[in-house]
C-alpha cells in the first residue's frame, strides 16, 4: 500500500474539515463540563493527549489488544489563572491476550475540584449569571474490549458508568445555592481501525453519552436528559523512521432536556510524534481542537512513563466556564506484566 493511494486523500479531507470547522458552543453544566479534564482525556489516552487528542488513531479503542498484559497508574491536574483547580486519579489493567487476540481493559476513576470559582444561572440564586463558589466530583469506571478480526482491520467496544455532582452557593448569600447532579444511564462507543501496513493508520471512533441530570435550588428541581454524541477520524501516516503525523476531526452534537439546547460542532486534531534511541524516548505536540499540546515518553521495559501537556484543556468545549486560562499535566505510569503471565505480549 502506498501513500498516494491511501495517505493524501484522507489528508485533505481533514484539512478541509479544520478550515471550515464550526464555532464553538457551551454549555452550563458544571458537573458534566468538569469530566473534560479526567474521562474526556483518559479515554484517548496519554500518548494521544500529548499528539493532539486524536482519539480515533492510536487512543481508538480498537487497538486495546495491542496493550495487552499491561497494568497503569494514572494522574492529572488542571489549574487556572483563577486559581480553580482540578485534579483525578485512575488506575487500569489489561488482561493477557485472549481467544483471538482478544484483550478487554477496565480503568476506574475518581476526580475532586474545591472551592471552584465561577458564575452560574440559576432561578434560585437570583436573577441573570451570579457568580458562586463550590465543589464537584466525578467518579467513572471505563471497560473496553478489542481484537483483531483479520486484513487489517480491529474492532472494539465501550462501555462506560459515570456520576458527577457540582454543588454551589451564591457569593453574596450563603441562602441561595443550587446543586448539579447525574444519575447514570447506559452509555458506550466503539472504535474501528484499519492498518494495513506499518506506514498508515486509519480509524473510526463514536461515543455515545447519557446522563440523567438534576437540578436542584431552593426554588424549583429540575430533571432531564443530558446527551452527547461524538465522531471521530483520522488517519495516522509515518513519514520516516520512528515518526508519525496525526491528522483528524472530531463532529459533536449535544442536546440537555432541561435549557431545551442543542449544539452541535467540528474541530481538528494535528499532531506530530519522533521516537528516537531506539524507540526509548519519543517527544511530540500537537492542536487538539483549539487547545496546544505536548507530551514525551520515556521506554524502557516492562515500564513506559508517559506525559502530557495541554494548555486550554477543552475550551472549544467548555468555553471560559471555569476561567479564562489554564495548564494541564497528565502522566501515566505503565507496567507490562507480560513476562510474569504466560501469554507473553
Amino acid at each position: 500500500m502506498t501513500l498516494k493511494r491511501t495517505g493524501i486523500l484522507p489528508a485533505i479531507f481533514f484539512i478541509f474539515l479544520s478550515l471550515f470547522a464550526a464555532p464553538p458552543s457551551f454549555g452550563q453544566s458544571p458537573e458534566i463540563s468538569l469530566r473534560e479534564f479526567a474521562s474526556g482525556q483518559i479515554k484517548k489516552g496519554v500518548r494521544s493527549i500529548g499528539m493532539g487528542g486524536n482519539g480515533a488513531t492510536w487512543g481508538n479503542y480498537a487497538l486495546v489488544w495491542k496493550d495487552s498484559s499491561a497494568a497503569l497508574l494514572d494522574g492529572g491536574a488542571t489549574r487556572y489563572t483563577n486559581n480553580n483547580s482540578f485534579s483525578f486519579t485512575a488506575v487500569g489493567v489489561t488482561t493477557p491476550a485472549l481467544w483471538r487476540g482478544l484483550a478487554i481493559y477496565a480503568i476506574a476513576l475518581s476526580q475532586y475540584a474545591s472551592d471552584i470559582s465561577i458564575n452560574l444561572k440559576s432561578a434560585g440564586l437570583g436573577s441573570g449569571s451570579v457568580p458562586v463558589h463550590g465543589d464537584g466530583n466525578n467518579q467513572a469506571v471505563f471497560i473496553k474490549a478489542a481484537m483483531p478480526v483479520g486484513n487489517g482491520f480491529s474492532f472494539g467496544l465501550l462501555l462506560s458508568y459515570e456520576r458527577s455532582q457540582f454543588s454551589a452557593v451564591s457569593d453574596s448569600s450563603s441562602s441561595n445555592y443550587v446543586r448539579y447532579e447525574t444519575r447514570w444511564l447506559p452509555s458506550g462507543g466503539f472504535g474501528i481501525v484499519y492498518q494495513a501496513d506499518k506506514r498508515i493508520l486509519i480509524g473510526f471512533r463514536a461515543l455515545f453519552n447519557q446522563d440523567k441530570e438534576k437540578r436542584t435550588d431552593k426554588l424549583a428541581i429540575s430533571e432531564g436528559l443530558n446527551l452527547a454524541q461524538e465522531y471521530r477520524l483520522g488517519v495516522s501516516v509515518n513519514l520516516w523512521n520512528g515518526a508519525l503525523i496525526d491528522l483528524g476531526g472530531n463532529l459533536r452534537h449535544r442536546h440537555s432536556e432541561i435549557t431545551n439546547t442543542s449544539s452541535s460542532n467540528l474541530e481538528p486534531n494535528i499532531g506530530f510524534e519522533q521516537n528516537i534511541l531506539h524507540r526509548h524516548l519519543a517527544f511530540r505536540f500537537g492542536v487538539d481542537e483549539t487547545s496546544p499540546t505536548g507530551g514525551f515518553s520515556i521506554k524502557f521495559q516492562p515500564v513506559t512513563f508517559d506525559f502530557a501537556f495541554v494548555n486550554k484543556i477543552g475550551y472549544a468545549r467548555i468555553g471560559n466556564l471555569f476561567g479564562t486560562n489554564s495548564n494541564s499535566f497528565i502522566a501515566t505510569l505503565i507496567f507490562n506484566y507480560s513476562k510474569f503471565s504466560n501469554n507473553k505480549h
